[in-house]
């Protein structure tokens, strides 16, 4: 595996300002970063996969982030199953509190033992500490202004009524 390699996985539903944040910091730790969004079968989307991979893409461009950026998606296997096919060493967690924490240190042991890959946690900007993607779906679903949470190509999508779909 390769160590100047990460991956940064979330369900990105929908990208948030947090996910900017550490998606900016972790390209500029590691040579090629892949921002890959994932299934989570216990959590009900707002967004199909193909939505979420669009606005990332949007997002990241609109944002100015440096270095070797992919965008892509993984909805069958393993998280390390895709980071073994990519030759990355490396999981990036944004992580905003001691819940995160206790959610994804199983996680990043189970993942050391299975593929040899660690993980990096990354805490928040203080601005996006409490931001979650959970909580813009609320917002926007009840009509709520979510710009000041989520990157601009996000905030436009939502507003054009697309937060119905």
């Amino acid at each position: 595996m390769n160590s100047r390699i990460a991956v940064v996985p979330g369900s990105f539903d929908p990208p948030t300002l947090g996910h900017l944040d550490v998606i900016r910091r972790a390209a500029s730790l590691y040579d090629q970063l892949h921002v890959l969004v994932v299934h989570n079968p216990g959590k009900e989307a707002m967004l199909p996969i193909a939505q979420r991979l669009s606005l990332l893409e949007q997002s990241i461009e609109e944002s100015d982030i440096e270095g070797d950026v992919v965008v892509a998606s993984w909805s069958m296997g393993l998280l390390v199953d895709y980071a073994t096919d990519v030759d990355a060493g490396v999981l990036v967690k944004g992580i905003r509190s001691q819940v995160d924490v206790a959610y994804e240190t199983p996680m990043a042991i189970v993942n050391r033992h299975l593929a040899h890959v660690e993980t990096v946690f990354l805490l928040p900007d203080p601005a996006h500490a409490l931001v979650s993607s959970s909580l813009v779906r609320q917002v926007a679903s009840l009509g709520g202004d979510v710009a000041p949470f989520v990157p601009p190509a996000v905030a436009r999508f939502l507003d054009t009524g697309a937060r119905d779909i």
